[in-house]
Formats: structure tokens, sequence, C-alpha cells
């Protein structure tokens, strides 16, 4: 007998409505955008980001072009306070930039998030408390009334507080949490006696967000849901909209589109979808999917790279390579009837044109993505084959991005040569390419110390005219000795992939180190091999950086 039981579960119930105007409607514009990163994204890391680390996240959010982000839940944390006191003590909040911080509805966390806020031009102060039934029946152990209780306690208490600082402008927002798993009427109800309490105008309007907490239904039940409050809240005309979908069924950024033919106003969500459980909305797939209509979605991802770059850094978390928009695989075709299709369409292309190209819903280019990324017109039947050849000859697992790349190395030999190359060969020509070619720097010595969450690198470089010592100092060993060359060289370095792995097992063995480097608006390859996996990523990243310097001669030390 089977033991997976789908009679436990029960289907979730439709909403039964006279008729539905969503499914007639068409996203016209971007919606108002807020950004979580910072707090639930934070929140679901196995290891939370640092106060440094959560600056230049936020620095990132601004340069992509968000006008409200959600910095923390200062009350919950001393992390989060202190966050939140730098970004305002600091005046590194934009005047056109509103942040926003999250708070229960109970009287300590409140006043201590006021404390938070204190001195800060504009915020929102975002109230929840749960409303679910299973939340209200198994956890609170309350009736509906007291539930409504808490939130106008809540409301009211922030009302107070905000009184208190008349020179900040004041946003409130209120989210019945857990609102898919909450009763329709009861949702408008507990609304509407906070806003009794906040007394929206069209003005001065409340936030009304409506989380998917846990994703329940189908998409289009969630539309149904955000519109059946729509038509039946009251002050609509005073109030903005919210939604926040969480990807229980995967389905998050379809419940969000449709929420928004729905009439929502707002979205919040995370970069790439990081959040708790299986994520929240991915802002940059709702972004691009507008985009790819037409339609400007007010956030520039114009420099993708940097962007993966950097939220990798600080959420310690990969991006799928099937990830929509922005995996490294997503614009490679290996099908030669896919290829050939591309070819033709993007011979056909001219700049000005409206974009129309098989199997590419986008224009590569404008993530700054190259075409050469997406067609490879020689055969790929090479790839696997060179790469198994490294892996099993000589321990060798070559990343994705290098895969492709050595393997033209070898195609052009195999073109030229018109026979078989031989695993002495393929490794040789990996050599000549990676390992053993001349280097105009090479790592003489290094040191680390570390201090406050900060390592300090020391290096030591030899080249044909001596030597030179450069330092720096960042969030881990090898980004130090990046901003050390970067001040060097004069050159803005990226770090776009980075991986490493053991050759063999015991003691004795040595690690290698891969290295994809964007130097000078162009990317480098480096690998490395060494007995210490940090001289391994050092050297790869000299590998990589000399190839730059080459090909760059104006650069100098």
């Amino acid at each position: 007998m089977s033991r997976f039981d789908h009679t436990k579960y029960r289907p979730f119930a439709p909403i039964k409505m006279q008729s539905r105007q969503w499914p007639e409607q068409v996203i016209s514009k971007a919606p108002q955008w807020c950004s979580v990163d910072l707090r639930d994204g934070n929140q679901a890391l196995i290891n939370p980001m640092s106060v440094a680390q959560k600056l230049d996240f936020f620095q990132l959010l601004l340069d992509i072009g968000f006008k409200e982000i959600e910095v923390g839940f200062p009350a919950a944390s001393q992390p989060d306070y202190e966050f939140v006191r730098r970004l305002i003590e600091e005046q590194r909040i934009p005047d056109d930039v509103t942040i926003q911080v999250l708070t229960q509805a109970r009287e300590a966390l409140i006043n201590k998030t006021f404390e938070a806020l204190k001195g800060v031009k504009q915020a929102v102060v975002h109230l929840y408390n749960s409303t679910s039934r299973v939340q209200r029946e198994q956890v609170f152990k309350l009736d509906k009334q007291g539930i409504v209780d808490i939130a106008v306690k809540g409301a009211t208490m922030i009302q107070q507080c905000a009184a208190q600082h008349p020179a900040t402008e004041w946003r409130f927002q209120y989210s019945p949490e857990s609102f898919t798993g909450t009763e329709l009427d009861f949702a408008v109800e507990v609304c509407d006696a906070v806003n009794a309490v906040w007394q929206p105008c069209e003005e001065k309007p409340v936030i009304i967000n409506l989380p998917a907490t846990v994703e329940m239904s189908t998409a289009n039940i969630y539309a149904d849901q955000v519109e059946w409050f729509c038509q039946h809240v009251a002050k609509r005309q005073s109030l903005i909209i919210s939604i926040h979908t969480h990807n229980d069924r995967g389905c998050a950024v379809a419940a969000s589109e449709l929420a928004l033919l729905a009439g929502a106003d707002r979205i919040e969500g995370t970069l790439f979808g990081n959040g708790e459980r299986t994520g929240n909305l991915d802002i940059v797939t709702l972004a691009m999917n507008l985009y790819s209509q037409g339609i400007d979605p007010e956030l520039d991802f114009s420099f993708m790279d940097r962007i993966i770059s950097e939220a990798k850094s600080y959420t310690k978390l990969p991006i799928h390579p099937r990830h929509p928009y922005v995996g490294e695989l997503v614009y490679t075709a290996f099908s030669g009837s896919h290829q050939d299709a591309i070819k033709k369409c993007l011979a056909n292309y001219q700049a000005g044109d409206s974009w129309d190209a098989a199997y590419l819903p986008i224009d590569p280019t404008d993530l700054n993505r190259t075409y050469q990324e997406v067609i490879r017109v020689n055969s790929q039947s090479g790839k696997g084959g060179v790469a198994y050849i490294l892996e099993s000859d000589y321990g060798l697992v070559l990343p994705r991005w290098l895969q492709v790349e050595f393997s033209q190395t070898i195609q052009n030999l195999a073109e030229q040569s018109g026979r078989e190359i031989s695993p002495e060969e393929i490794w040789q020509q990996f050599n000549q390419h990676y390992l053993k070619k001349e280097q105009q720097y090479s790592l003489k010595e290094y040191s680390v110390n570390r201090e406050a969450q900060q390592d300090q690198v020391f290096a030591t470089l030899v080249n044909s005219t001596g030597e030179m010592t450069i330092q720096g100092s960042s969030d881990g060993a090898l980004n130090s000795l990046i901003q050390a060359l970067s001040l060097q060289f004069h050159l803005q370095l990226d770090v776009i992939d980075y991986s490493e792995h053991s050759l063999s097992e015991g003691a004795d063995s040595q690690a290698i180190s891969y290295i994809k480097l964007n130097c000078a608006g162009q990317n480098y390859s480096g690998v490395a091999i060494h007995k210490d996996l940090l001289a391994a990523s050092f050297n790869a990243l000299l590998c990589a950086l000399n190839d730059c310097l080459l090909k760059n001669t104006h650069v100098a030390a």
C-alpha cells in the first residue's frame, strides 16, 4: 500500500463571484515596487547578512531603481536596529526613496521601531498580525474579535507614536498575515477596523498588503481573492493594495501578475526570489516579463552580471543556470535546429526593429549578454567529451562556462588537424591556455588578517621590473585582493563566477580554482592549482587579470 496519502489534503475552495473583471484586463504599466530582500530575504538565509553587507545590498537596490525598500524588523534584532540607524545617521537614504520597517502589533516592539526610525525623513511602518483560521484556532486560540482587537490596538499605538514625530512623513501599512488562509469577509473586517483608526484619504493613502504568506491555491483563485477584497473593502480609493506572494506552489510570479489584473497596485518581492521555504516573488522575473511585453518596468537590469555577482555574494545562494532571463544557460541553444533558427533571426534583425527572434523572448544584449553566449555555430558534441576527459583523467570538474570556452579551443584544433584529439593533447592545451601560460604579474607571498568580520590581505606581486606590495580589506580574502588589485591598476574588477574543488583525496591533495572575471568591461578566465586553496584562488584571479592587462596595455601599475 502506498504511503503517499493524498486523502489527508483538502482542495482549496473556489471563490464565489458573480462576475470576474480581471480575466479581461491587461497589464499596461509597472506596479509600485518594494524590495524586501533586506528583511524577508535576509531572515530566510542560513547565515543572515552583516550590517556591512546590508549597506552594500541597499546601494545595489538603489542602483537598480527601487524607491521603496523594506530594510528590516528593527525591534526584533540588534543588527537590524543598527542597520536602520546607520542608514539614517549616515544619510544613505536618497530624498526620493522611502524605507519600510516591519513590526508586530505589540507595544514594546512598536516603541522600539519608532526609536530606530528617529530622524528619518519618510518611512513606511508595516504592521501585521496573523488572521487565518488555522492561526486563530491552533496558534493564538482567539476568536475573530480577539484578532481584530490586536490589529486595532497595534494601529492605535502606531498612530500615537507617529504623532510624537511630526517632522517625519509617515505612511502606514497593514498586512492581514496569511491572507490566503483567511476568510475574505473577515479579511475585509479586520482591514476596515484598522483603517477606521488610521483614517486614510486619497491625499494620504494607507497600504493594505494582501500576502500569500503560504501559496495555497492556483493563481486564478488568488486573483479572485484580491478582486473580491478590492470590491468589498471600505475606502478603496484611499488605499494602495499591495501583494506579497510566496512560491510554495511554484506560481508566485503568475499569482502576482494575475493579482495586478485583479486590482493590486503594488508588489513586494526579492531579487531572484530568495525567501522562506520555496521563496518569494522573483522581482527580476516579473519585471522582465513586463519588459518583454513592451512595458517599462521602471527598474534597471542592464547591468545584470553585477547584480548577479553581488546578490550571490550577499546571500551565498546560487543562481540556477535555467533561471528565467538571467541563468547562465537560458540564451544558449544546444539543439542544432534551434541554433539554425536563432542564427537566421539574428541575421535579419536590424537595430530599431521590433524584437522578433525564434526561441529568444528578449534581446540578450539588453542584459549585457553577448550573442556569442546565445548561439554557437560550431558543433557542441565535443563539449561534453572534453569535460569528461578532464574530469576522469585529470580530476578537473570544469564549471559550465569554462567547458563552453575551452571546448572551442579543442574544436578549433580538431577542425584544423582533421583528426581525433587525444586526452594528452587536451591536457596540454588546457595547460597552455590557463595553467602554464606566461604571466605579467605573479604572486610571491601573501598574508591575511581577520578583524571585525573583515579580511585584510597583504600580497607581494612580482613582474619583470621587481616587486610590489598591495593591500585590501573587505568581506572575505578574495574580495580583499580584488579591492587591492582594482586600486593598484585603476580597473573595475568583478568576479562573475567562482568555483573550486580538491583534485584528489588526502592530506597532500591540491586544490584548483576557476574564476570568471569582468575586467575593463570584458570577461576573462583564470585557473590555478595549488596545495593552498586560498593561494589557488589568488593565482586564478591573477591569471584572469593578466589577460586583461595584456589586452589593455594602457593600464599602468
